[in-house]
């Protein structure tokens, strides 16, 4: 009888969604040469809401866009679900962000000829996925635009159109969402119910986000806030208040 190898044919899903370890950027060469991240070590857990915060120049938006696969670091790895991104080719890397990773910026990106739901579901198209109709029935409920799935970009409000933004990157079930100042287009009350849109997503729908702000309201609606100065990691905050995270910040410098 043949004995089983110890070793399992698939590995245990990881416990983090988002891994970073030494992450170094740096653009330029010479005496040009600017060093936006300087070896980040970061896991951020499945199902968490993060906000990542810093002084204008402190590496946030390098970071995301790094942790993202949207930029290559210049050293350290980046893993997502378990993939080592920053490891893989273009065309992998490209392939891979289509089907994983879900992105939410400050502009919406909204294909004006497009509905609501053609919108929402067109990664799939482009990744010649199926659709599953119960998770975008979930989708468009989460959202609050369930009776607005025929309508076009133009028929909804800017707080609308971002709801749009985050069922289209939810679609795919990413490992991560990442946001770039998702709520700075918006007002007040309309930024708040995105919040408590990408809070609710990902407790209930157990859905990762990552978002860079620079707002302390935004970055109060996380579980946990991380700070960066001069491109290095500069401690975090869990469950803080605006207040809070607005004296964090002024021991930061300017911002």
């Amino acid at each position: 009888m043949t004995s089983l190898s110890s070793t399992p044919l698939v590995e245990a899903a990881p416990v983090e969604a988002l891994r970073l370890s030494g992450l170094v950027k740096t653009y330029g060469s010479g005496s040009t040469r600017v060093t936006a991240l300087r070896g980040i070590d970061l896991a951020i857990a499945r199902g968490s809401f993060t906000a990542i915060m810093g002084p204008s120049g402190s590496g946030k938006s390098t970071l995301l866009h790094s942790a993202a696969g949207l930029d290559r670091p210049t050293s350290g790895a980046v893993h997502l679900g378990g993939t080592e991104i920053s490891a893989l080719k273009p065309r992998q890397l490209t392939a891979f962000r289509r089907d994983h990773v879900g992105f939410v910026f400050q502009a919406y990106n909204l294909l004006p000829a497009l509905t609501v739901e053609d919108n929402i579901t067109l990664p799939l198209r482009l990744g010649r996925q199926p659709l599953d109709h119960r998770w975008l029935e979930t989708l468009l409920e989460a959202v609050g635009l369930n009776d607005h799935r025929h309508r076009r970009p133009a028929e909804l409000s800017g707080g609308q159109q971002q709801r749009v933004a985050i069922a289209r990157a939810l679609i795919t079930r990413p490992h991560v969402v990442f946001g770039d100042e998702p709520t700075g287009a918006l007002d007040s009350r309309t930024g708040k119910q995105v919040l408590d849109l990408l809070a609710h997503t990902a407790k209930e729908l157990h859905q990762t986000v990552v978002v860079v702000t620079h707002d302390p309201v935004v970055a109060s609606h996380a579980d946990r806030v991380i700070f960066l100065a001069d491109g290095a990691f500069a401690g975090h905050l869990d469950g803080g208040t605006p207040q809070q995270i607005t004296d964090r910040m002024s021991t930061l410098g300017e911002w």
